[in-house]
C-alpha cells in the first residue's frame, strides 16, 4: 500500500491522539494505527500490555492535566482515577472525529527509511509506505527490573504487571522503588497485605496533595514563576513546615535538593508510614530464598516482591540504526526532532507538570512545521539549523539526578515557555493559528463530552 501524501501515527494513547488532532486541524493527512481494540493506550485496563492498576490515578491535577481546548470535565475529582481519565481519552478522541482516522488491532513491528519517505511493516505482513511517521507509543512498557546477588524462591514481578490489590492478600509484601507507582502499591499493600515493606536507595522529596486546600500543582502555578535558585530553598522551607522531618517516618534523609528527582506527590503512604501498616527499609544487599537482606544488615521474610523501579525509554518499532536512545533524549531536539526527515516521536518525556497539555504542545510543533515545510520553507530551514546548534537548556535551572528516569526529563515550564516561542515564529510564517480551534465536526459532539455516562462507565 503506497500513500505518499500520508503520515502514520502509530498509537492512539493521549499522545497519539493528540496529533491527530493537531493534524486533522491543520489539513494534513494521516492515518493512525493502533494494536489495540479501543483508543486509550496505557489508561485502559483491560489492555494486554499496560502498567495500570485498580488503585491508579494521575498524580498531576484536574486542571493542570488536560488538553488544549478540551477541559476535563468539573465534576471529576481533583486527582481523577484511571477510569475517569479512560473516558476522557475517548470523550476526546469523539469529540474531534479521530476514530474514522484509525485502524485498531493493527501491530507495527518496524518502521524503516526509504528514500525521503518511510516504510511501515505490519505485523500482518502487509507494507505500507507514508511520507512520514510518527511515534507516540509512550514509554512505560519496558520494565527495568534490577539484579541483586543471591536468588529469590517466592514470588516476584515488576509493577508493569500489578493490577489488584487482590494479588497482595495474604502476603508479607516488599515493594522496591518509591516513584509514584511504587508509592500507591506499598498503600494497596498496607491496607491488604500481612506486612508490607518498601525499599528507597534514596531519600527522597514528599510532596502533599493539597496545599491550602489547593491541589499542589495548582496552587504553586497560580503564583509567579520562580527561578530554581529560589524556588528549590523556598519550597524546601515549605516542606520542612508541611511535612517536617521524613526520618521520623522512618524514610533516608534525601541526598539531593528538592526538584531533582521527580516530585512523589503522596500523603497516603505517609499517613501509612505513621501507623505502622507499611514499614520503610534501606536498599536491599542481598535475596536469600524466601528472606530479604537490606543495606543496614536487618533481614525480613518475603512471599512478594514487586519492582516498581521504571522503564527504559524504548521506541520498538524502530532500530537503533535510526534512532538510538541509549543516550536518552539527546538525539531529540525538544525530546520530539530526531535528526530525520519526516520522523518525529511524541510523549518520550518525563516532566514536574501535566503531561497533556505537553503532548498538545508537542502535536502542535510537528504540524506546524509540516506545514512551514510547505508553505515558509526559510521558517522550515530556520527550525532545522535548530538541531546542528546548542540545544536549549531544558532543566529550568535545576540539576537533576543521573538517571534512566531524568535522562528524558524536561521542567514543565521551561518546556512549555521555550517552544511556545518556538512554535509562535513558525506559525507567524505560515498564517496559522496559535491554539486550536474545534472543528465543525467536533462542534457537534460538544455534548459527548459532557455527558456523565462517560465518567461511569468502564
Amino acid at each position: 500500500m503506497t500513500t505518499h501524501d500520508r503520515f502514520c501515527i502509530i498509537g492512539a494513547g493521549p499522545s497519539g491522539l493528540a496529533t491527530a488532532r493537531a493534524f486533522a486541524q491543520a489539513g494534513i493527512p494521516f492515518d493512525v494505527l493502533e494494536r489495540h481494540a479501543d483508543v486509550g493506550g496505557i489508561w485502559d485496563i483491560e489492555n494486554e500490555r499496560t502498567p495500570m492498576y485498580e488503585s491508579a490515578h494521575f498524580i498531576s491535577s484536574r486542571t493542570q492535566s488536560a488538553f488544549d481546548d478540551f477541559p476535563m470535565p468539573e465534576h471529576y475529582a481533583d486527582y481523577p482515577g484511571h477510569r475517569e481519565i479512560l473516558a476522557y481519552i475517548r470523550a476526546f478522541a469523539d469529540h474531534y472525529g479521530l476514530r474514522d482516522h484509525i485502524t485498531f488491532e493493527t501491530t507495527v513491528d518496524r518502521v524503516t527509511p526509504a528514500g525521503d519517505a518511510w516504510d511501515v511493516h505490519l505485523a500482518s505482513g502487509e507494507v505500507r509506505r507514508y511520507r512520514g511517521v510518527v511515534c507516540a507509543v509512550g514509554h512505560n512498557w519496558d520494565p527495568i527490573v534490577p539484579i541483586y546477588p543471591g536468588r529469590f524462591d517466592a514470588e516476584s514481578y515488576h509493577s508493569f504487571y500489578y493490577k489488584s490489590p487482590a494479588e497482595l492478600v495474604g502476603k508479607r509484601v516488599l515493594v522496591v522503588g518509591a516513584g509514584n507507582s511504587g508509592c500507591d502499591i506499598a498503600c494497596d499493600a498496607a491496607a491488604n497485605a500481612d506486612r508490607a515493606f518498601i525499599s528507597m536507595r534514596r531519600g527522597y522529596y514528599f510532596l502533599p496533595k493539597h496545599i491550602f486546600g489547593q491541589p499542589t500543582d495548582a496552587f504553586f502555578r497560580s503564583g509567579p514563576h520562580l527561578p530554581a535558585w529560589l524556588a528549590q530553598p523556598l519550597l524546601t522551607a515549605l516542606l520542612r513546615i508541611l511535612v517536617g522531618d521524613l526520618r521520623r517516618y522512618g524514610l533516608p534523609k534525601p541526598d539531593h535538593k528538592v526538584l531533582e528527582s521527580h516530585p512523589i506527590v503522596s500523603s497516603q503512604l505517609l499517613h501509612y508510614l505513621a501507623h505502622g501498616d507499611v514499614t520503610a527499609k534501606p536498599d536491599v544487599r542481598e535475596l536469600c530464598g524466601t528472606t530479604v537482606r537490606f543495606a543496614d544488615g536487618s533481614e525480613e521474610p518475603i512471599d512478594l516482591i514487586i519492582y516498581a523501579t521504571g522503564y527504559r525509554a524504548t521506541i520498538p518499532c524502530l532500530d537503533p540504526s535510526v534512532l538510538s536512545l541509549e543516550a536518552g533524549a539527546a538525539p531529540l531536539l525538544l525530546n520530539v526532532f530526531p535528526d530525520r526527515k519526516n520522523l518525529f516521536v511524541v510523549g518520550l518525556f518525563e516532566t514536574d507538570g501535566g503531561a497533556y497539555p505537553m503532548v498538545s504542545r508537542q502535536a502542535a510543533l510537528i504540524a506546524t512545521l509540516i506545514r512551514a515545510e510547505e508553505r515558509a520553507p526559510a521558517a522550515a530551514r530556520w527550525f532545522h539549523e535548530l538541531r546542528t546548534g546548542p540545544r536549549p537548556n531544558l532543566t529550568g535551572g535545576i540539576k537533576y539526578l543521573a538517571s534512566p528516569r531524568h535522562s528524558i526529563y524536561v521542567q514543565y515550564d521551561e518546556y512549555m515557555h521555550y517552544t511556545a516561542k518556538v512554535l509562535k515564529k513558525l506559525e507567524r510564517a505560515v498564517g496559522a493559528p496559535s491554539a486550536p480551534t474545534p472543528t465543525a465536526r467536533s462542534s457537534e459532539r460538544r455534548t459527548t463530552h459532557d455527558a456523565p455516562a462517560l465518567v461511569k462507565g468502564s
